[in-house]
């Protein structure tokens, strides 16, 4: 009877998954898969690639589309640089953090400010693969045949103020990032997709310079 119970049990919890995420099914083995994880993102040292970015607004049928480059260099160093339609520019340098929106310059330091200190935390963690340690989340894992999906629930409250999830989805060839997924509570989500990507080529650290 139990192990008939165990049975049933399983079944709804798949196909819970399946429904929520079609084509994917649960890993339940999450040990296992941080361990792999953890240690093929630790020989990802640079990333260099092209990303498109989509901005799903719940009261817009439209979806708003942006595009630029995007550069990452351990330990804790991002630049986004978009270019369609628009020119910004973001910069992570460890704890500070540079924003150029047109003409107008704003520097950060992510110390002095716990929000932003989570949100810098967490855009690092995406790329470098240490997302699964973030005490702010709690995490469920999932796969098909060619990417691994980690959904990340937030715990803080300040996050579950402004996100529902943030679902990274990871490339089971090499464990680099493909695609981020951040649901606002709003209903509103952003989907940046990594296309073209170079992993472990130099990359100059005045790429990162925040003047």
């Amino acid at each position: 009877m139990r192990n008939y119970l165990f049975l049933i049990t399983m079944i709804v919890l798949c196909k819970a998954a399946s429904a929520q995420y079609p084509g994917y099914s649960r890993i339940t083995d999450i040990t296992k898969f941080k361990e792999t994880f953890s240690a093929a993102s630790q020989k990802i040292a640079s990333i260099k690639s092209d990303f498109v970015q989509e901005k799903n607004l719940s009261m817009l049928s439209e979806k708003i589309t942006s595009k630029g480059k995007f550069w990452f260099k351990k330990d804790n160093l991002v630049r986004m640089e978009y270019n369609q339609p628009f020119q910004y520019l973001m910069i992570i340098n460890k704890n500070n953090v540079f924003i150029k929106d047109g003409q107008k310059e704003n520097k950060v330091s992510t110390t002095s400010n716990k929000l932003f200190q989570q949100i810098n935390k967490i855009t690092v963690d995406c790329v470098q693969g240490t997302a699964l340690d973030n005490t702010d989340f709690k995490f469920s894992v999932f796969e098909n045949e060619k990417n691994y999906l980690v959904e990340l629930i937030p715990v803080a409250k300040n996050l579950k103020e402004y996100f529902k999830s943030i679902n990274i989805f990871v490339d089971k060839k090499d464990y680099s990032v493909n695609k981020l997924d951040m649901r606002e509570l709003s209903g509103d989500n952003t989907v940046i997709s990594f296309i073209n990507k170079e992993l472990n080529v130099t990359i100059p650290d005045a790429q990162f310079a925040i003047h």
